[in-house]
């Protein structure tokens, strides 16, 4: 990653015209080949912008990024900085409380879903993939219970599609759809479908206080 600052002016030519006048400014390059032109403001949000393919020239203090017909000409008045970095390959966002993590804590946890509930199995295998958890509730009846961060529509009907295949297999099986949020939809089809809903909350599973406000 290339980082220049520099007193410059910036024409955009292309679908239309833009022209930013003469100020100091944050020139971004990356490696990808996208060039950005920031201020010191707007957030993470450039002035102006190049994204990939694109072909980045310098002559006499002039960049010319060119795309598909599109061209941002950066003229170079003063650099006051010019650094490169080599920053190497990202790791990528790792999110707190996805759906894998909320799975392990169910799993070590599943008296929240009922008083006296086991943990049969975590991704307990069928034909057409496996059930996030399947537990026996207090009389010993089989639960299989699929989790997710936000249920939709799509939650029930998945889980819909296992308590079949599961049928099979162990007889009558209880479905519940436990999740941090549900779309109103979501809770009218699984009561439809005699699945239960369960809404977790993320840092009572942590055991920290729960961040759910409450009136008392």
């Amino acid at each position: 990653m290339r980082l220049v600052i520099a007193r410059c002016s910036v024409d955009y030519v292309g679908r239309l015209t833009a022209h930013l006048p003469s100020a100091v400014r944050l020139l971004l390059v990356k490696a990808d080949g996208s060039v950005s032109v920031h201020a010191d403001d707007r957030a993470y949000k450039p002035l102006m912008w190049m994204s990939p393919p694109c072909t980045l020239s310098e002559a006499d203090d002039v960049w010319t990024v060119s795309a598909k017909g599109e061209q941002l000409v950066i003229s170079v008045e003063e650099v006051l900085s010019d650094v490169s970095h080599v920053l190497g390959r990202d790791p990528g966002l790792q999110k707190d409380g996805v759906e894998a993590h909320l799975q392990q804590l169910l799993a070590e946890r599943c008296d929240v879903l009922g008083e006296g509930w086991t943990l049969v199995r975590r991704e307990y295998p069928t034909d057409i993939g496996p059930v996030d958890l399947l537990c026996r509730d207090e009389g010993g009846a089989h639960v299989a219970v699929e989790v997710k961060r936000h249920a939709e529509i799509d939650g029930v009907e998945q889980l819909t599609r296992y308590l079949q295949r599961l049928s099979t297999v162990l007889g009558d099986v209880r479905g519940v759809l436990a999740a941090q949020s549900f779309k109103p939809q979501a809770k009218v089809l699984a009561a439809d479908r005699g699945i239960t809903c369960v809404q977790l909350d993320y840092d009572a599973l942590r055991g920290l206080e729960s961040s759910t406000p409450t009136l008392f």
